[in-house]
C-alpha cells in the first residue's frame, strides 16, 4: 500500500537542480499540493531513486556456494532489501544465458526468471531481468526465445566470453580447470566444447542477424557487451542492437555516441579510477562526454557512489551526476516514468543524510523500501 506524504525541509533535487520547495507523494507517484501528513526531513537531501540498468551482484544471494542453496524466492527477496538500502528503487538483474553452464547456464537462468516473476509483484522495488546471450551458443538460440517469451523478458545483451584468439593458436585458455569445475564438466569436456563453438564461428553471423529480427520485431530491446570498434558497433547497429554496453574504447564509445546510441559503464570502474581489465577508463569516458547511464555492473553500492566521485573529481554538478544513475538509465530503458522528482511520475525517493551522502530511506513506488537509523523518528513522531 503506498503512503501519503508531504516532505518538507529538506533540499530536493529536481531536473534543474536543487530546491527547497516540499515533495508530496500519494497513490505510488509525485503529485502537486498537500496531501496530508507531513514529514520534517530538515538536513536531508531528496533524490531521484536509482535506476540500475545492468547489475549481476543478485548471483551471491541466490548460489552463495556452489549448490549449497537452492532456496532462490528467499534469495530473491533479500537482493531486493539489498537494492533498496542502496537506493536502487528499479534494477535489471543481467543473467547470462550461456555455454559456460553453472549459474551461467540456461537451467540457472531459467530458476533465475521464476524466482523474479515469484517475488516482484510483492516487493516494492521494481525487479527486471536482462538475458546476456553468448552470441556463440547458437544452438540455445530457440530455447533462449523460448525463455524471453515465457517470461516476458523485454531486454537481451549480446556477450562473447570464448577466448577466440588461445584456441585459434591450439592453447589452453586460462583458467579452464575452475571454469570446467563451476561448469559441472571435467576440463576436457569443456575444452572441447569452446573448441567446437569456436570453429563454428563463420556460421555466427547469419544466426545472430535472423535472431535479433526476431527480437526486434517483438519490439525487444538489444544491446552490445564490451564493445571494441566502430566497425563492430556498426555490424551490431545494422541488426537493431543499439545500446552499447561498457564500450572497452573511446573509439567504440565515440561510435555509439555519433550514432545516437546510448552508452551505459560501470560504476565501479568510477569509483575505482579504472577498469579491472585495463580497458578504458569509465572516467575518460565520462570527462569527454560519453556516457548515458552507470550502472552497478556487480557490486550494488556503486552507483550512488560513483555519481559523488563525478562530483568530487570536477566532471560535473551534483544534478548532472546524479542523472547518470536516474534519468539517464531510465531513458535507456525507455521507462519516462520515473528518474525525475516531478509530479505524475512514480514516488522514488532516496533521503540522504547531508553532511555523510549515506542513505538513509528509500521509497519505491510509493511504498517504503528501507530505513534505518534516526531519520525513522521522523516518519513515526
Amino acid at each position: 500500500m503506498s503512503i501519503e506524504l508531504d516532505l518538507y525541509g529538506a533540499r530536493v533535487m529536481r531536473p534543474g537542480g536543487w530546491d527547497a520547495a516540499s515533495l508530496s507523494l500519494a497513490g505510488g507517484v509525485i503529485v502537486d499540493g498537500s496531501v496530508g501528513r507531513a514529514v520534517d526531513l530538515t538536513g536531508y537531501d531528496l533524490l531521484p531513486g536509482i535506476v540500475d540498468v545492468h547489475g549481476d551482484g543478485f548471483e551471491r544471494h541466490m548460489a552463495p556456494r556452489r549448490g549449497a542453496l537452492r532456496e532462490r524466492d528467499s534469495g530473491m527477496v533479500a537482493v531486493a532489501a539489498e537494492l533498496a538500502a542502496c537506493g536502487i528503487t528499479t534494477a535489471v538483474l543481467a543473467q547470462f544465458w550461456s555455454w559456460e553452464g553453472g549459474m551461467r547456464g540456461p537451467e540457472f537462468a531459467q530458476e533465475v526468471f521464476a524466482a523474479v516473476d515469484a517475488v516482484a509483484p510483492t516487493v516494492p522495488v521494481d525487479l527486471r531481468v536482462q538475458m546476456r546471450l553468448e552470441t556463440h551458443f547458437t544452438e540455445s538460440f530457440a530455447e533462449a526465445e523460448a525463455a524471453l517469451d515465457r517470461w516476458g523478458i523485454g531486454y537481451v545483451v549480446f556477450n562473447d566470453h570464448l577466448p577466440h584468439k588461445r584456441l585459434a593458436e591450439g592453447r589452453t585458455p586460462p583458467r579452464l580447470t575452475g571454469q570446467a569445475l563451476k561448469s559441472g564438466r571435467s576440463p576436457e569436456t569443456h575444452l572441447a566444447l569452446m573448441q567446437r563453438l569456436h570453429a563454428a564461428g563463420a556460421e555466427v553471423p547469419e544466426a545472430l542477424d535472423a535472431f535479433c529480427a526476431r527480437l526486434a520485431a517483438k519490439g525487444v530491446r538489444m544491446g552490445s557487451h564490451d564493445d571494441q570498434t566502430s566497425e563492430g558497433r556498426a555490424e551490431w547497429r545494422r541488426r537493431g542492437v543499439f545500446v552499447s554496453e561498457f564500450p572497452e574504447t573511446l573509439e567504440a564509445a565515440q561510435a555509439a555516441r555519433d550514432a545516437g546510441e546510448p552508452v551505459v559503464l560501470g560504476a565501479p570502474n568510477v569509483v575505482r579510477g579504472a577498469s579491472h581489465a585495463g580497458n578504458v577508463s569509465a572516467l575518460e569516458l565520462i570527462g569527454a562526454g560519453l556516457c548515458d547511464a552507470l550502472a552497478s555492473d556487480y557490486h550494488y553500492p556503486s552507483p550512488a557512489r560513483a555519481a559523488w566521485r563525478c562530483v568530487e573529481l570536477g566532471l560535473m554538478d551534483e544534478a548532472a551526476a546524479w542523472q547518470l544513475v536516474s534519468e539517464g538509465p531510465a531513458r535507456v530503458l525507455g521507462l519516462t516514468d520515473r528518474g525525475r522528482l516531478e509530479p505524475g511520475l512514480r514516488a522514488d525517493v532516496v533521503v540522504m543524510e547531508r553532511e555523510t551522502r549515506r542513505i538513509a530511506a528509500v521509497i519505491a513506488g510509493g511504498q517504503v523500501a528501507y530505513m534505518s537509523g534516526p531519520v525513522a523518528g521522523r516518519f513515526i513522531a
